[in-house]
């Protein structure tokens, strides 16, 4: 309590939470407010909970009587949080988890049976699971059978060990809970995490441009230029040696550059998207281009970074200023936000307009927001696993490197925010055609260039139908490949670990369920196709190129010192 209210107290912390919660009660008031409106669709609704009530109490006095029972209610195949025996061999602890699956069922039935309108359930469903995940009686100890013996049998100990591991997080967020979720101290930026060799060889005020040393005599001759999101780190690309995209294509034989963007505080609130494409992803091909002395280039951008890139190519496109792209390379990248998922959820004009507010006062949106976000996405993934096991059981987690990464959070410039969010997830103007930017009307119908676009099947920011509807914007074929697994490890997947599969097919267009029946499989890794498909553009090498060339003298070592900045 101290950790948490010490900020307060001292006016370093300002509660916001108002607006959520009321947000949240606005909108599940309009679900009440359906079914309560009709006495006869209420009466249906109590009936349907207290029929499946009377149905577990049944079953319950059977088992209880030595009686075999069917369950009335039970888990999805990949929900852990029942796993423990206890949970399905205990009389008590099995009514219990089958009382909350039939409530939270019945809850989420409630909110996909009511007639409002689309956004509202939109928002209502997900709200509706992350309370039921909250109240869930894993989380609890004295409705958890495995923490109730851990808690037996250590006297109580492991509640002391998870207590100070909370009020440590508390003062690592600041006055709010910043779970962790790997063991932090096990990672360090440039030593075992964005290791590979490489330098700064550009920087202005909102990037630095690393170009990566090379392992092979020769490389292919356009460089490769990459565009990461700015709203998390790049290393994301250069995790440990084994699982490093950037290091296994220089590998390959390819120059590699990279922005690494810088972590904005509010002396570039008003920086928006105009600048970042000018003074970040144009100056980094001209940067790129001089270092290398080849004016073709392959480009590539990851998330938010591929939308920023598909954007910069449509303007270069009207603005008839560069034809010496040779590829762009979408991975996990949306153009179209019409179905773009759980993050809509956050996005309204009342939603956008209250962020547009806070970040108005402060210059930045704090990482710590979105970090939340996108954990809320998979709650019972990357929230209460955690909060079960740490502040419960007392147990510190393991190192991983990903979820290091996925904790490292950047700030978000205000006017770039904004931007992003009212053009592109809430009023979609990209993909209708609707936006400008420096003067220019952006048509993806103008990128005509030769395009990949990775989706991933399990994404839950970029999910891969969203993906493939958007790839149909552009005025070309694309070679559309869809990835096992989610964002990150779908992407993050190397080939030595021949892990997972990806599927290809034809250049997207219809539905994406109809891709999917088609498709062909591929054991393992993407990247040899990805790879394969970059030598067919242009298979001419050169000898290897020395980061900055004759060009830039090298100001630093990578990864630089942008990324270490924290938020």
């Amino acid at each position: 309590m101290a950790a948490y209210l010490r900020p307060r107290e001292d006016g370093r912390v300002k509660d916001d939470m108002a607006e959520d919660i009321a947000d949240v009660m606005k909108t599940l008031g309009q679900v009440a407010e359906y079914w309560l409106q009709d006495p006869q669709r209420t009466i249906d609704a109590q009936s349907r909970l207290i029929g499946g009530y009377l149905s577990l109490w049944s079953s319950t006095l059977k088992r209880l009587s030595g009686e075999e029972a069917e369950p009335v209610a039970t888990p999805e195949v990949r929900d852990t949080r029942f796993a423990d025996a206890e949970w399905s061999t205990n009389p008590f602890f099995d009514a219990l988890k089958q009382t909350y699956l039939l409530t939270a069922n019945w809850a989420e039935k409630l909110v996909d049976d009511a007639e409002i309108d689309r956004h509202t359930k939109h928002k209502a469903e997900f709200y509706v699971r992350q309370i039921a995940s909250a109240v869930s009686p894993s989380n609890f100890v004295l409705t958890n059978p495995e923490l109730l013996r851990t808690t037996l049998a250590s006297n109580g100990e492991n509640l002391v060990r998870g207590m100070k591991m909370l009020a440590e997080d508390i003062e690592a967020g600041g006055g709010d809970l910043k779970i962790r979720q790997t063991d932090t101290t096990k990672f360090k930026v440039g030593e075992n995490l964005a290791a590979t060799p490489g330098k700064v060889i550009f920087q202005n005020e909102l990037m630095q441009l690393i170009q990566y040393a090379p392992t092979t005599e020769t490389v292919l001759k356009p460089p490769l230029v990459i565009v990461p999101p700015w709203i998390n780190k790049f290393y994301v690309l250069d995790l440990n040696a084994e699982k490093s995209f950037i290091r296994w294509a220089v590998a390959q034989g390819l120059t590699v550059f990279v922005i690494s963007w810088v972590n904005p505080d509010p002396s570039h609130a008003n920086k928006g998207f105009e600048s970042y494409m000018q003074d970040g992803v144009l100056k980094a091909m001209e940067v790129a281009r001089q270092a290398s002395g080849s004016r073709d280039l392959h480009m590539a951008g990851y998330c938010v970074g591929g939308t920023m890139l598909a954007i910069t190519l449509a303007w270069l496109a009207a603005a008839r200023k560069d034809k010496g792209i040779r590829s762009a390379t979408f991975l996990t990248t949306q153009v179209d936000f019409t179905y773009a998922g759980d993050l809509k959820v956050f996005i309204d004009e009342e939603q956008v307009a209250a962020i547009e507010r806070r970040m108005l006062e402060a210059g930045v949106l704090e990482g710590r927001r979105m970090a939340n976000a996108f954990n809320m996405l998979r709650a019972n993934d990357l929230i209460w696993p955690y909060v079960v096991n740490n502040y419960l059981k007392g147990q510190a987690p393991f190192p991983f490197d990903m979820l290091y990464w996925n904790a490292d959070s950047t700030r978000l410039p205000a006017a770039n925010h904004s931007f992003y969010l009212r053009s592109c997830y809430l009023e979609n103007r990209l993909a209708k055609g609707e936006l400008t930017l420096g003067g220019l009307k952006i048509d993806l119908k103008r990128v005509t260039l030769p395009t990949y676009s990775l989706a991933t099947r399990e994404d839950h920011i970029a999910p891969a139908p969203s993906v493939f509807f958007g790839m149909q914007k552009f005025g070309t074929p694309t070679r559309f490949v869809l990835a096992a697994s989610g964002h990150i490890a779908g992407v993050i997947n190397p080939p030595s670990r021949a892990k997972y599969q990806y599927w290809t097919g034809p250049s997207p267009s219809g539905a994406y369920e109809k891709w999917i029946d088609d498709a062909e499989a591929h054991p393992g890794s993407w990247w040899p196709d990805w790879l394969s498909w970059i030598e067919a553009i242009e298979p001419r090498r050169v000898p290897a190129r020395v980061p900055g060339g004759k060009k830039f003298a090298p100001i630093e070592d990578a990864p630089g010192s942008y990324v270490k900045v924290k938020a």
